[in-house]
């Protein structure tokens, strides 16, 4: 199938699609491989879409450094690639005294983090930044660098810069057994093998198992369950930053933020998990919502309820980062990375290079030029194709509404099928194109969308939307 790439990176989200880009422009012959049927389709897919500043990381952590360098390196690469991303900054808010007694403390922390541009905020303030809140916010911390961003766009973007630059990408590709030498890698994935010098392991939540074919048993992953609620775009009008809570040991706790394409978002829960596909939302995990909600913002609740979704986290035992390379297996590991990977990747790519690079790999290839595509404009305060007179008098389908609550033309849809990374659903259309994304969510407009996604790639209808047996 494959044979003699420099790297194999095991895992097509957001991170594995960073390193694979990150080790495609420094020279390498890289395969990406995921089981899924599309990049993206795991936790990457599924979480609270902010960039991250890392001002409440652990001081001195892995996860602290690569954050802090990600933020500012995902910030000029989404500027780079026309990613919608929209600094509306965060308010961490406490509600009682000890949650009050925090904030000097999450100050000290952002400062010793590097992070020297959060101030405290009096219960006035407060509310003058915020005046929808609900009663009894005692007081504040201001971080004006969060940022809220299209997280799909990213993942698509490193991958179609890693194809771009020659990397082979293999999905539905699940390793099924490993066998490693001293010259290298032998993967088994259905329908032949791979076969590569290096290996990198960025399963997310099977990374602990890829880690124990190589006989390493460092960390264990805990699938953790985040349901989050989307609120219509009527709600936009209710909250003007990412309002944070205090959080804790094991989480970031319940927040209400924006979203880049327009919506309001509530979320999420921390279930810790047996199951590593439980994706499922649930009538308790909802309500609890709610009633978070009705706390922070009570007007929220009121608001008509666009979707609902749940992701898994790669959660471990350890609070860090869990990356490690094993330089007499030609092997980097890369685990644990939880809510913050989205910010982290483009960090995390040149730390692995870094490490391989440090125990000894060289590439077959010279380094190749940064060609960062330009991804569709799909962040509400971006100009769409359908409110764009250039783009309709050069091509009448971005002129033509097939998804009205998104406002997703025939013309996007249509790109997308004909894209460099294959369509092999309606998942993979909606994550390009937000279309069926709305407030109708496909009821209206599903039946053309399936029609036109299905001529454009030959695929039977029932397969699209999973009904085929």
């Amino acid at each position: 199938m494959v044979t003699g790439v420099d790297v194999a990176v095991i895992g097509a989200g957001v991170v594995g699609c960073a390193v694979a880009r990150q080790l495609t422009l420094a020279g390498a012959s890289v395969a990406l491989l995921d089981r899924a049927t599309d990049v993206g389709d795991g936790t990457s897919k599924a979480n609270t879409a902010i960039l991250h500043t890392g001002f409440d990381t652990e001081p001195g952590s892995l996860e602290s450094v690569l954050v802090s360098e990600g933020h500012g390196l995902l910030t000029a690469y989404a500027a780079s690639a026309g990613i919608a991303l929209e600094r509306t900054g965060a308010l961490l808010v406490a509600w009682d005294d000890e949650q009050e007694a925090a904030l000097p403390g999450l100050l000290a922390k952002a400062e010793a983090n590097g992070y020297g541009a959060a101030t405290l905020v009096d219960a006035t303030e407060v509310r003058a930044r915020e005046p929808h809140l609900g009663p009894g916010a005692r007081a504040g911390l201001s971080v004006p660098d969060e940022s809220v961003v299209d997280p799909w766009s990213v993942t698509l973007a490193l991958a179609t810069e890693a194809v771009g630059g020659g990397a082979r990408l293999l999905l539905s590709a699940p390793v099924t057994s490993m066998v490693t030498a001293t010259e290298g890698h032998e993967l088994s994935v259905p329908g032949g093998v791979v076969r590569s010098r290096w290996l990198v392991n960025a399963a997310g939540l099977g990374a602990d198992r890829i880690d124990a074919l190589l006989g390493h048993h460092d960390f264990t992953v805990t699938p953790r369950r985040g349901q989050l609620i989307v609120f219509d775009k009527l709600a936009r009008r209710l909250v003007g930053h990412i309002l944070l809570p205090v959080p804790t040991a094991r989480t970031k706790g319940v927040l209400v933020s924006p979203t880049a394409w327009g919506n309001v978002l509530l979320g999420p829960t921390a279930e810790d998990l047996e199951d590593r596909t439980d994706t499922a939302s649930t009538a308790a995990g909802i309500d609890a919502l709610l009633a978070a909600g009705a706390r922070i913002l009570p007007d929220l609740v009121d608001e008509e309820v666009t979707a609902v979704y749940a992701g898994l986290r790669a959660a471990t035992e350890h609070r860090d980062y869990q990356v490690r390379v094993h330089p007499d297996q030609r092997y980097v590991t890369v685990g644990g990375i939880r809510s913050t990977g989205l910010t982290a990747s483009l960090a995390l790519a040149a730390h692995v290079t870094d490490l391989l690079m440090g125990a000894g790999a060289s590439w077959s290839g010279p380094p190749r030029p940064t060609r960062v595509p330009i991804r569709p404009p799909l962040g509400e305060s971006q100009l769409r194709p359908l409110q764009d007179p250039a783009r309709i008098a050069d091509d009448p389908t971005y002129g033509t509404p097939l998804c009205h609550c998104e406002q997703v033309s025939v013309g996007e849809v249509r790109d997308a099928c004909r894209g460099p990374l294959a369509v092999a659903d309606l998942g993979a259309v909606r994550r390009r194109t937000r279309v069926m994304n709305g407030r109708c969510q496909g009821n209206w407009c599903g039946a053309a969308v399936v029609a036109l996604v299905a001529a454009e790639t030959g695929r039977d209808p029932d397969e699209l939307t999973g009904l085929s047996r």
